[in-house]
């Protein structure tokens, strides 16, 4: 068993998440759509949103009403497996907005990294060998933290994996009315070239919604996700 898994991004409208302004405000309006227990993020995601040196946050003058108590906000959820993270400390800090970091290592995990993390009091769950076996992750966060849905939120490599592994449930898109451009990987589906049609990943379409201007709203369906829990 596994969560249901929604991964939520903003592109351009040639599918670039790199340059285009975007709205976050919009962005985040819509992850109110799904109750979810957990957001996923990729090291790279975290990294450039606390380089390292960087200050605890302040704790914002109002906290919605639905995340007033600790047990009520998601967790934060960060793939890890090469130790690269140093700045948990800003990154706990946010308490208004998650409830503390799970972080998912693999065996091959850098020990110091993993010391460092139970010196912290840092959970992390060890799944897979030389990397994280995210199928296993997803499997041990349903079971052991009784996350029952959870919000992707992170750059193409992550959305990448996930996506060739089957273990995304929905695709959520905001979709900027810029176009972008350019040859460099900076999609929000980074994998390597198919070989053939096989691995194609079809989509039944759920909602689409024109917003303010000219943002455009698609929520898709995986038609040939692995199963997830019901």
């Amino acid at each position: 068993m596994r969560p249901h898994v929604v991964l939520h991004s903003g592109v351009s409208a040639d599918g670039r998440m790199d340059w285009a302004a975007g709205d976050s405000g919009l962005y985040y309006e819509l992850t109110g759509r799904w109750k979810v227990d957990a957001v996923l993020c990729g090291s790279n995601t975290i990294l450039a949103a606390f380089p390292a040196g960087s200050a605890a946050a302040q704790p914002p003058e109002e906290v919605p009403e639905e995340q007033d108590t600790p047990t009520a906000r998601q967790w934060l959820v960060v793939v890890d497996g090469q130790g690269r993270i140093g700045n948990w400390p800003a990154i706990r800090s946010q308490t208004a907005y998650w409830r503390d970091a799970i972080v998912l290592c693999a065996q091959a995990t850098p020990a110091p990294y993993i010391a460092e993390l139970r010196r912290q009091g840092i959970t992390y769950i060890v799944a897979g060998y030389d990397r994280v076996d995210l199928a296993v992750a997803l499997a041990a966060l349903y079971e052991r933290y009784d996350i029952r849905q959870v919000r992707v939120d992170s750059g193409g490599i992550l959305n990448g994996v996930l996506l060739r592994q089957g273990l995304v449930d929905e695709v959520s898109l905001l979709v900027y009315p810029e176009l972008v451009g350019g040859v460099s990987p900076r999609s929000l589906f980074v994998a390597p070239d198919l070989t053939g049609g096989d691995g194609v990943i079809k989509l039944r379409l759920l909602e689409t919604s024109s917003l303010r201007d000219g943002f455009v709203w698609l929520r898709y369906e995986i038609i040939n996700a692995q199963a997830a829990a019901t």
